[in-house]
């Protein structure tokens, strides 16, 4: 055998080891085809930096929404205003008697009785209201106070609102016949006034004379100032 078939031997033989080996090195055959990368380009954002102008102005439906509520405000404001300053707002206290000026007007008489109207007028400078009856006391010409019994008459009382200068009245009537044991009936000179819930009286000049104990009676306040 010649050196050159032994050293052909030799190469297979080495061919053969390397194909049977521990695998630790994969032949170009079972490789798999390395991948290919394409490198990822990040493109950088622009960013437009913001005006003042752009920074601060409202869009439009908030200027909608502020122009609302401003309005409201203003409203609710007036309101607030209104109620405060009392334009309607207040209502009238009852008159006082140092806000009232009191009269007894013309006496209509008719067979032994008397009707007179007692008017009350709102000297103030402001609204008010009076209701219900009137307390009265009869004083004689010295100035003692006579028997005076005064009687409320069944007649529902309302309330009668006086502007600055009007009047309410109230209907007395009474007799000028003797009755009972009466043999004569005392003459007053002028009447005491106590407005409805007051306790401040007026006193007028009331030229009559009162039978049946100095009674009375006595409607409830109406409006104007005549029967």
């Amino acid at each position: 055998m010649t050196n050159t078939t032994l050293t052909a031997g030799a190469a297979i033989l080495a061919l053969l080891a390397a194909g049977c080996g521990t695998g630790t090195t994969p032949s170009a055959a079972s490789a798999p085809p390395a991948r290919t990368t394409t490198a990822h380009t990040t493109t950088p954002r622009t960013t437009t930096p913001r005006t003042s102008a752009q920074t601060t102005a409202p869009s439009a439906a908030d200027t909608g929404r502020a122009t609302a509520a401003g309005a409201a405000s203003v409203r609710y404001g007036a309101a607030a205003r209104t109620t405060a300053t009392g334009t309607g707002a207040a209502a009238p206290q009852r008159c006082r008697t140092t806000g009232l000026r009191a009269r007894v007007g013309r006496q209509d008489p008719g067979a032994g009785n008397r009707y007179a109207p007692l008017v009350l007028t709102n000297t103030s400078g402001k609204t008010c209201w009076v209701y219900g009856f009137v307390g009265l006391v009869l004083i004689d010409g010295r100035g003692d106070v006579l028997r005076t019994r005064t009687r409320r008459e069944s007649v529902t009382p309302h309330r009668v609102t006086l502007r600055p200068g009007a009047s309410a009245h109230a209907r007395l009537h009474w007799t000028v016949v003797p009755s009972g044991h009466e043999t004569r009936c005392p003459a007053s000179a002028r009447l005491m006034i106590i407005p409805p819930d007051e306790v401040a009286h007026l006193e007028v000049p009331f030229s009559a004379t009162v039978c049946d104990d100095g009674r009375i009676d006595a409607r409830p306040m109406a409006p104007g100032a005549g029967l």
